[in-house]
């Protein structure tokens, strides 16, 4: 078996690990969104609470606890490399330290001004309750962050040491938190139940049990404080874009309801329904391989071997790209879908209405949204974690008037619509940077698959929609059955259309991705030997 072979079934078994776990955490994150909205519905105290988030992501963003993992990996890796792991550690100790203090710093602070950053990030909330709520359950959910923190260094350790399997089980038991405190608390504090739920699940998922995983592979911690440990100042030089840049997810979670707070109550939750259902999309195809494939791809980095890189970036591109087809049959089925997941409790009809009405414009975007953080991914490899956040941070800015104009037009599809414009036009822009950077030859490969794969959709998605429109004129979806048994038949179809498409246009990679999954949920089939 060759390297190159061997390095892509690695990543194959790490993509799996991680792509159960991202689809496990997005079923468990859908009955989260599923809890919410029995309880609250489309409605203020939704929006509240999506508010909440607003101010503790910013202050996640500043101390990138978000990219601990793809920032801290390479240096860690490399002293692993070198047989230096205590000197390894710590530099880990003096991440902690010194991040830690400036993180504590900042939730103190937030903690005090919470009212007033909250009229900052959502400025068209003119009721007071609402407005209330939202600052109360901000402070809940302001000290996870250090929760996030830590436990983004611990989770590092164990990807370093190609350990995938405790960091996979975090964001379970983090919705499971979510969901319990939102279930056992909600019937006596309200929505600020769900609030307490995520300070829980952030403890127990994310610090706690990481912490056990890095202790387990041999985690050394001190209260050591150099700040100018070169090691310590090139993490803060590889890390400061990341602190000032605009990444896609923090953006749209932020101008989500930055803009949402200018339309009418209620519309901030639809959006945010609407986003957690592409996001399960996004998760499976884009956030799982990237995650998985990121260890690899810094190890073949770190030889100089830009061939290699490229072949693996461009493979990963088009295995992204499957997700295409399956955006377009949720745009199909979103009526049902959205009626399935969420209307029961106080999510009433209307809100399936609204909910359905934006998903499309968010599922337009779902290939961007997978492929421009995988993307990023390469150049943070070759530890140039600059140039993205500059190109990043430039496309979102670039598109606030386009947001704005759709929001005009369109309303809260309009948000939705602009959001995915964006995205594209960012991921389109870092692709085409990568190229011209790294003399990728096999680019122009890539866009002919991602041309073929869009016509081949669009195809499937004219019978789909056909179909599903004589299913609804024969049985209405007004329920949860008739909406069960118009998902399971065009779903079903979907399924043989795939296959039927990849045969006979040479999609080699449909073929590939159907013959994983029989190969894990069919015991004992025998595997195709490695070429």
């Amino acid at each position: 078996m060759t390297i190159t072979a061997s390095i892509f079934k690695k990543i194959g078994i790490a993509s799996f690990i991680m792509m159960a776990s991202v689809f496990a955490s997005r079923v468990i994150g859908l009955v989260r969104e599923m809890a919410i909205a029995w309880a609250g519905g489309a409605g203020p105290g939704v929006d509240a609470y999506q508010i909440a988030f607003a101010l503790p992501e910013i202050l996640n963003h500043v101390v990138a606890s978000g990219f601990l993992s793809i920032t801290f990996i390479p240096i860690f890796a490399g002293y692993l490399a070198r047989g230096k792991e205590q000197e390894g550690f710590k530099v880990f100790s003096l991440v902690f330290n010194g991040f830690g203090l400036i993180l504590g710093a900042g939730i103190a602070c937030a903690m005090i001004w919470t009212p007033f950053f909250v009229r900052i990030l959502a400025p068209g909330i003119q009721d007071e309750a609402t407005f209330a709520l939202a600052v109360r359950m901000t402070r809940i959910i302001l000290p996870a962050q250090f929760f996030f923190f830590a436990g983004g260094l611990f989770m590092a350790v164990q990807f370093a040491k190609e350990k995938f399997f405790l960091p996979a089980l975090a964001p379970l038991i983090y919705n499971l938190g979510i969901i319990c405190g939102g279930l056992f608390l909600y019937p006596y504090i309200g929505m600020e139940g769900f609030a307490w739920g995520v300070l829980a699940g952030a403890f127990a998922g994310n610090f706690l049990l990481q912490w056990a995983g890095a202790k387990k592979q041999g985690l050394r911690y001190g209260f050591v404080m150099d700040f100018f440990h070169p090691d310590f100042k090139k993490y803060v030089l590889i890390t400061l874009p990341f602190m000032v840049g605009l990444t896609v997810t923090f953006s749209t979670e932020i101008l989500m309801k930055f803009f949402g707070s200018f339309l009418a109550p209620g519309h901030i939750a639809a959006m945010n329904y609407a986003v957690r259902i592409m996001f399960i999309l996004v998760g499976f195809f884009g956030q799982a391989i990237g995650m998985a494939s990121y260890p690899f791809m810094a190890q073949i980095a770190a030889t100089g071997d830009m061939d290699r890189l490229n072949a693996v970036i461009n493979q990963t591109l088009k295995f992204i790209f499957l997700v295409i087809p399956f955006s377009v049959l949720f745009i199909v089925l979103r009526h049902e879908i959205v009626m399935l997941l969420f209307q029961r409790g106080e999510f009433d009809a209307a809100a399936t209405q609204t909910t359905a009405g934006i998903l499309p414009f968010f599922m337009a975007g779902a290939f961007a949204f997978s492929a421009q953080t995988f993307v990023a991914r390469g150049f943070y490899a070759l530890e140039n974690t600059l140039f993205p956040a500059l190109v990043s941070t430039g496309c979102m800015l670039a598109g606030l008037p386009v947001i704005y104009l759709c929001m005009k037009v369109l309303g809260p599809r309009g948000v939705a619509l602009g959001l995915s414009l964006t995205v594209m036009f960012s991921a389109f822009a870092l692709f085409a940077s990568w190229n011209k950077k790294s003399k990728n030859t096999g680019k122009h490969l890539v866009y002919l698959f991602l041309l073929k794969l869009i016509l081949v959709s669009l195809f499937m998605g004219g019978v789909l929609f056909w179909v599903r429109q004589g299913l609804a004129g024969m049985i209405q979806p007004t329920d949860p059955v008739s909406a069960l048994v118009i998902c399971a038949v065009t779903g079903l179809l979907f399924m043989v259309l795939m296959p039927a498409a990849g045969m006979a246009l040479g999609i080699t990679e449909i073929m590939a991705l159907y013959t994983k999954i029989i190969q894990k949920i069919v015991p004992g089939r025998s595997k195709t030997p490695d070429r």
